[in-house]
């Protein structure tokens, strides 16, 4: 076992040393795996959990109108005052082609709130809502 340092049989060894460069790809993968699902997380809400759902919806490219728990609401994850939703909704769905928000509430929210919110929606002119759950483990829903 003899080690070619380079000097006596074939001159300077001119091969790249690409160890490195796959540690510091490992250590980039590894951290973009860790921060992509925090940075599309969105707000953090307990859904409630039903037996007879479907699947989530992609809501990449549609108006999310979130509630916490303590009952303040979220447009595509930014804050929003209760009374600036309606006009804000409506700003937003004047540039777009689809009138379809969805709604992701959490568990412990007040019915109230919720109604409310859906009303602020349709004074503004939204006609398609739809409710996030979660799906019941075991169940055989559609």
């Amino acid at each position: 076992m003899a080690m070619d340092v380079g000097g006596a049989k074939g001159g300077v060894k001119s091969d790249i040393n690409v160890t490195p460069l796959v540690d510091v790809m490992l250590v980039l993968l590894i951290i973009v795996m860790l921060i992509a699902p925090l940075l599309q997380k969105g707000v953090d809400v307990k859904l409630p959990i039903a037996e007879y759902t479907t699947d989530k919806p992609e809501t990449q490219g549609q108006s999310v109108v979130a509630i916490a728990a303590d009952g303040r609401v979220f447009f595509n994850s930014v804050p929003i005052r209760n009374e600036d939703l309606t006009s804000k909704i409506a700003e937003v769905l004047a540039a777009k082609k689809d009138s379809i928000i969805i709604i992701k509430a959490d568990e412990d929210v007040e019915y109230s709130a919720v109604m409310a919110t859906m009303d602020a929606l349709r004074s503004a002119g939204v006609e398609d809502m739809g409710l996030i759950t979660e799906k019941k483990v075991g169940a055989g829903g559609n």
